[in-house]
């Protein structure tokens, strides 16, 4: 059968050829129309002309494989495709607007603006991950915004999926990616951690900051190697200003261990949605690269162990989740929040690296003036804030693990339900109210969360023998 023709005017299984919008190293974009199908869209067609690189025919078959499987506003709509028989393409949404890759001649950005840009794509690698696929080409042009503001990954020719067979894997020894932003990992065949993500997101962030890329911008084998022994110099080196608490996050991002890097994402996120509440460590206050005696230690030690079995996407995102215990610290009763404490003990018992949040909500009046003090002239918010921690220190938690966060709001359960979802919790732990009364008159918040969480929700109630003699007393 003849292949139809790629050309403004043709069409073929019912779309439209428009203009060519871009002809990259591996595939064409040209925009097309359906008349079924209102919004913007774009054909991506690869190219497998004579002299083409093999790798592209692979990677395109890749995407076509990820691409219809995802979904979300973290990823474009995929809205049909054609094999290798006759033509090849993916018909996809056309995001609005120019990849990050636009402000490159702009750097550095100041550092409120790469926090939230930073956060942006943080949550859209944790969504990317929570489908199974880890994208492994994490750089400034797969980058972009929509209008409402979230982040969109494109691009997923180099990307893995822990349900489908890895043909880059299969086919090729040699690692593909954008060099500068590879993770150590990378280097040695391990296709399937989704922290090597977190390790590109790490060197955009470095590069986005100070202007320099951490591992400067050699792009043979032989220089990207020497990130498997080598850390990059500490931004507050480059720049003394350099926030302490954004050092943290970036040199976390860029340990040649995975293990050391943050767990998951949607911990990433979390860290950059709260900077005020990281945990500062060494590497913070770092203002040299590490010593040669450790970094020929690495060496002769090969750099990254090498996993000596595939890992699990989502169990790996399973053993980290983000856990929120949302505390009543004024009408709670003594024995309900014990209650609450040993639930909360019992789930990160087998989380080892689950991040627990204490949530507290300062209700505020509808029509009356809230003040700031209480009657004895303490500040409320202080004062709460102190008292989570009080809560949690039971549990012994690293301090790394353990944030506490006092909202105001005159409707608690929504005040919670957004801190959720704007948070990527992954498991809520609250209290029912136990007065009766109280249920009638305010409405259950627990009910209301359990109702419309988009996540877990464990609901705990004190022993009623416990309740009663509380009652009594």
């Amino acid at each position: 059968m003849a292949k139809p023709a790629i050309a403004p005017g043709a069409e073929f299984d019912g779309f439209t050829i428009g203009e060519r919008v871009h002809q990259g190293g591996m595939a064409t974009l040209w925009t097309v129309t359906h008349p079924g199908i209102t919004v913007p869209i774009l054909m991506k067609v690869p190219r497998v002309s004579e002299g083409e690189d093999p790798a592209a025919i692979v990677s395109f078959e890749m995407e076509q494989m990820i691409l219809p499987r995802l979904a979300g506003p973290h990823v474009p709509g995929c809205f049909g495709s054609g094999d290798f028989s006759r033509q090849a393409y993916v018909v996809m949404e056309r995001i609005p607007g120019k990849t990050l890759l636009s402000r490159i001649d702009k750097l550095p950005i100041p550092y409120e603006e790469a926090r939230v840009i930073g956060g942006k794509i943080a949550t859209a690698l944790a969504d990317l991950h929570r489908q199974n696929v880890i994208h492994h080409d994490i750089k400034p042009s797969s980058i972009m915004f929509r209008p409402s503001g979230e982040c969109v990954l494109i691009d997923f020719g180099l990307s893995h999926h822990n349900q489908l067979p890895d043909l880059l894997q299969e086919e090729f020894r040699l690692p593909y990616g954008t060099a500068p932003y590879m993770a150590p990992e990378r280097l040695l065949g391990v296709r399937d951690d989704p922290r090597s993500d977190l390790f590109s997101l790490g060197v955009l962030l470095y590069f986005f900051t100070t202007g320099e890329r951490p591992f400067g911008e050699s792009e043979t084998l032989r220089g990207m190697r020497r990130r498997l022994w080598r850390d990059p110099y500490p931004p507050r080196q480059l720049r003394p200003d350099y926030p302490p608490w954004l050092q943290e996050i970036v040199l976390r991002c860029l340990e040649i261990e995975p293990v050391w890097r943050h767990p998951t994402a949607s911990q990433l996120a979390f860290d950059l949605a709260h900077p005020d509440q990281v945990k500062l460590t060494a590497r913070s206050e770092r203002l040299k690269r590490d010593p040669l005696s450790t970094v020929w230690r690495r060496r002769f030690n090969q750099g990254v162990a090498v996993p000596k079995s595939k890992s699990d996407v989502a169990a790996q995102l399973a053993s980290g989740p983000i856990v929120v215990v949302a505390l009543d610290t004024e009408e709670g009763s003594p024995m309900l929040n014990d209650c609450l404490r040993r639930t909360a003990a019992q789930l990160l018992s087998t989380l080892p690296s689950a991040r627990l949040a204490c949530l507290n909500v300062l209700k505020l009046g509808r029509i009356t003036i809230d003040r700031t003090l209480d009657e004895q002239g303490n500040n409320k918010h202080i004062d709460r804030m102190v008292a989570l921690r009080h809560w949690a220190q039971p549990l012994e938690l690293d301090e790394g693990r353990l944030t506490v966060h006092v909202l105001e709001a005159i409707d608690p359960a929504a005040a919670i339900l957004e801190f959720t979802r704007v948070n990527n919790v992954d498991h809520i732990v609250m209290g029912a109210r136990q007065n009766s009364m109280l249920r009638t008159l305010l409405g259950s918040v627990a009910g209301k969360v359990a109702a419309e969480a988009a996540c877990s929700v464990t609901v705990v109630r004190p022993p009623r023998s416990a309740v009663m003699g509380e009652g009594e007393g």
